[in-house]
């Protein structure tokens, strides 16, 4: 079952001034800030200093919307115009795995379904139409 959907904001590396811009602009409450250095250290790929105050995920509640927003990882291609992407929540891994294959139909993986630590399954995929979106599992484990 398809839990929710929202917009999400993708920025290069001003993520917190975003975050300051959209509370005093349209009255956001923050409800959750993460950043790359909040992230469990992986000894493989170190997160490089440049990238640690950087914004993983944030939500903001505006009215009655979640808004959504990170910030590229250093180095990451940024280009003005792809700034807006999906945000799917999805209450079990099979679901997900088919509704991502079916984004992927003429698309593009941008990145395969894979375990994260913040998801049991979680990927990301452009569709036909040039529509990039973040496909996510929560699972009533709390994950």
């Amino acid at each position: 079952m398809i839990l929710d959907l929202h917009p999400y904001l993708v920025l290069n590396g001003n993520g917190k001034e975003a975050i300051a811009f959209y509370e005093n602009a349209l009255g956001a409450e923050v409800l959750r800030v993460q950043t790359f250095g909040d992230m469990p250290e992986n000894p493989e790929y170190p997160t490089p200093a440049e990238a640690k105050d950087r914004i993983l995920n944030a939500q903001l509640k505006v009215g009655g919307t979640n808004l959504m927003l990170s910030d590229t990882f250093p180095g990451q291609p940024y280009q003005i115009g792809s700034q807006i992407t999906i945000a799917i929540t999805i209450s079990e891994t099979e679901e997900a795995k088919e509704i991502f294959n079916k984004l992927k139909e003429d698309g593009k993986v941008n990145m395969e379904l894979q375990e994260t630590f913040w998801s049991p399954l979680y990927g990301q995929v452009t569709d036909k139409f040039g529509i990039e979106w973040q496909v996510s599992t929560q699972t009533d484990e709390g994950s």
